[in-house]
């Protein structure tokens, strides 16, 4: 491992960030105390918010994902003949769609002048590859800087702006796929996969992330050469994760479903890579919105994430599921319920 990611407090064990509500500062904190190292998720926060849980996960390793914004949308049509789609789903929960919003950079300067001020120990980018400029204020302000990626291609990108590590997701992973290349992602890929052609073009340190179900795969991860290894649906039902109620009930069902059904943990089945709520990739449990929209769901992040936002607000109040991002890697069978310390413990075993 490279030094700056050592003294940045890198662990074998990262809880990756989980935007819109899983990722707290009581689990960050939590993972940190058990030896681990776990990201807050600036994604969708006001910099006042990402302020707020910076100052309350001092004191511990951490670190702090940052969304690189999409340049704004060249043609909206696709996405208002999607909103039309929609309206039925508008009138089940009762509820108005927003207009179609062409540009939204999530405060990305911000975030990242906060990080800079806070000397956050990890610095992590999804969605793309950060200016350099962004990159060498973070290195200069003693953040350790990871660029997450799905392909060689992608971490060839990503090194020409000289980050201190990359990471490697796979297409077994839960929710966003970090890709560049949203037309062509299928969502096939193994964690061993791509962190070995990853690995393959750089000396930097990897963290392999995606579809983790236990010890036997971090260990298996680690001994392929990962300088950590990142899981973000084995802490959904951590007793710290802000995990909805809805969510939490489905992923316990799903598991249930899943380890009846023998689809154990490490295969896709009960779960689907869609569009359908973001217009990005993201690999979530099958529901009824899933079924419904991933055929016609327009490339358009984070177009489609404010379109359907209401939706999903209006399903977690009824406590409906059937319309919510249930976020979910092929690990969720394994999945189980209890502090962060003793699911740190576990994948330990």
């Amino acid at each position: 491992m490279s030094t700056a990611l050592r003294a940045a407090g890198l662990a074998d064990i990262t809880v990756a960030p989980m935007a819109g509500g899983p990722t707290t500062p009581a689990l960050v904190t939590g993972a940190a105390r058990a030896g681990a190292v776990g990201f807050l998720a600036a994604g969708y926060k006001t910099p006042a918010v990402v302020e707020d849980e910076l100052r309350a996960a001092a004191g511990v390793p951490h670190g702090l994902n940052i969304f690189v914004p999409s340049p704004p949308l060249a043609d909206p049509r696709p996405i208002e003949h999607y909103r039309t789609a929609l309206q039925p789903e508008a009138d089940r929960y009762e509820i108005d769609l927003p207009p179609v919003r062409v540009d939204d950079d999530d405060f990305f300067a911000d975030k990242v002048q906060l990080a800079a001020a806070y000397a956050v120990p990890l610095v992590s980018f999804a969605f793309g590859v950060p200016d350099a400029e962004s990159v060498r204020l973070l290195r200069g302000a003693g953040c350790a800087v990871l660029i997450t990626v799905t392909s060689a291609r992608e971490a060839a990108e990503a090194l020409a702006v000289e980050p201190d590590g990359l990471v490697a997701q796979a297409g077994t992973a839960g929710g966003h796929a970090s890709t560049t290349n949203p037309a062509g992602y299928t969502g096939t890929t193994t964690a061993a996969e791509v962190l070995a052609s990853v690995r393959a073009m750089t000396e930097l340190p990897v963290v392999a992330a995606g579809g983790t179900a236990g010890p036997a795969d971090v260990r298996a991860l680690l001994r392929a050469g990962a300088a950590s290894v990142q899981c973000g649906t084995w802490f959904l039902l951590a007793d710290e994760a802000g995990t909805r109620p809805a969510h939490r009930t489905a992923l316990v069902a799903g598991s249930a479903a899943g380890t009846a059904a023998g689809t154990a943990a490490g295969t896709a089945a009960g779960t689907v890579v869609t569009r359908a709520f973001t217009g990005q990739p993201a690999r979530a449990l099958r529901n009824r919105f899933t079924e419904a929209y991933s055929e016609i769901a327009p490339i358009g992040y984070p177009a489609v994430h404010h379109l359907t936002a209401p939706i999903r607000a209006a399903a977690a109040a009824r406590g409906d599921a059937q319309a919510l991002n249930l976020w979910a890697g092929t690990g969720y069978a394994s999945i189980r319920p209890g502090p962060v310390a003793d699911l740190v413990a576990a994948l330990r075993d």
